[in-house]
């Protein structure tokens, strides 16, 4: 793992005009088909490469870095407060440069663009506890999840990246107002509005990138992942993802769990990163936003007895419901039709196998 400083920005922007192509070197990559009823997900092998500019090295990103540098890709990993033992947990970190760098700096994104030779961007970073984080400190998030992206569109509108995918989250089918208006834009309450902090952050970003790809000529790809379940022993992730953490870990060091009655839809990190990469390598898009999940709401209950399964004699209870948690989210699965169509996406793990792969990563760490 090296480390590379970071120097000035000087490079001159390009004139900001409408465009409806965009004049780049392409890459031929495999073109994904459907995978049908099979459950296995389309192959991540391809025909060319070109060095990958990674903006957060956690939950989702360690996943993305271990599929690139597997593939063969040049990697280099961005990041405010890198955890190289905790990356390491996940890939293998002598095969990755990492920059500290901070995504409110164009010039740390910049830096590390030209360091790298990176052509291709993922953009995984966002404001720590996802929506608990937002609503505690809403300027804060709106200054990362915002602005950061901002930053990083920018800096690949300036230095001619090809490619970028920008992370938005299922919050945006689940934590909505409004609506109504029989969705006549002529009034005013036409179009449902997120509930949340962060909710609001990411249709922003999702908004932004659909702009600077009409007008920039940059070609910005949206994944919308459901709750993260997934190996990861360092800071970050949301809410949901630090639960499956903590009760996987409790089953196996407590034996007893309480899970929270709040049903959700998950998707382990492993597929979320897949469903990125499938994001990133798809070529000719006319629809740039995919859910990446499992396309089904799954109950506490399911919850529990997946840990149970997994780990034998644990006792199990059902947390009374949180009203306050309940206000904030409505249970709505994803539809991974376009997912599945366009970028060949689907989910190898259902909830039992997040479990029982968690549980055996969890056991290799410790020995």
């Amino acid at each position: 793992m090296r480390w590379i400083s970071s120097p000035p920005w000087t490079r001159s922007r390009r004139p900001l005009t409408p465009t409806g192509s965009q004049t780049t070197r392409k890459l031929q990559f495999w073109a994904a088909t459907p995978s049908g009823s099979t459950g296995s997900s389309a192959p991540l092998s391809k025909e060319g490469s070109m060095p990958v500019l990674l903006i957060g090295g956690g939950l989702v990103g360690s996943q993305i870095a271990n599929i690139l540098v597997n593939d063969g890709e040049e990697v280099t990993v961005l990041d405010y407060a890198p955890q190289p033992e905790c990356l390491a947990e996940n890939v293998d970190v002598s095969r990755l440069r990492v920059v500290q760098g901070d995504i409110l700096s164009p010039l740390s994104i910049v830096n590390a663009l030209r360091e790298s030779g990176a052509d291709r961007i993922v953009h995984t970073a966002a404001y720590p506890m996802l929506t608990i984080g937002a609503q505690q400190n809403p300027y804060g998030a709106i200054q990362i999840n915002i602005m950061g992206t901002v930053n990083v569109l920018e800096s690949a509108r300036t230095m001619g990246i090809e490619r970028i995918v920008v992370v938005s989250s299922s919050v945006l089918a689940q934590s909505l107002t409004g609506g109504g208006d029989s969705g006549d834009p002529a009034f005013e309450e036409a179009f449902p509005r997120p509930s949340t902090f962060y909710a609001a952050t990411k249709q922003a970003v999702e908004s932004l990138a659909a702009n600077y790809t009409a007008w920039c000529g940059v070609d910005v790809r949206a994944v919308r992942y459901a709750a993260i379940a997934g190996p990861w022993s360092g800071r970050g992730g949301g809410g949901p993802s630090n639960m499956f953490r903590d009760l996987v870990e409790g089953a196996l060091l407590k034996g007893e769990i309480e899970v929270p009655s709040r049903p959700l839809e998950w998707v382990y990190s492993k597929d979320a990163a897949r469903g990125t990469i499938l994001a990133l390598r798809a070529d000719n898009l006319t629809d740039r936003v995919f859910n990446i999940g499992m396309g089904r709401i799954t109950s506490p209950e399911e919850l529990a007895e997946a840990i149970a399964a997994a780990v034998p004699e644990t006792k199990t209870s059902i947390a009374p419901p949180d009203p306050n948690v309940a206000a904030m989210f409505n249970a709505v699965a994803l539809n991974l039709d376009r997912s599945r169509t366009i970028l060949g996406y689907e989910p190898e793990f259902d909830l039992p196998a997040c479990v029982r792969d968690y549980v055996d990563w969890f056991g290799a760490k410790r020995m």
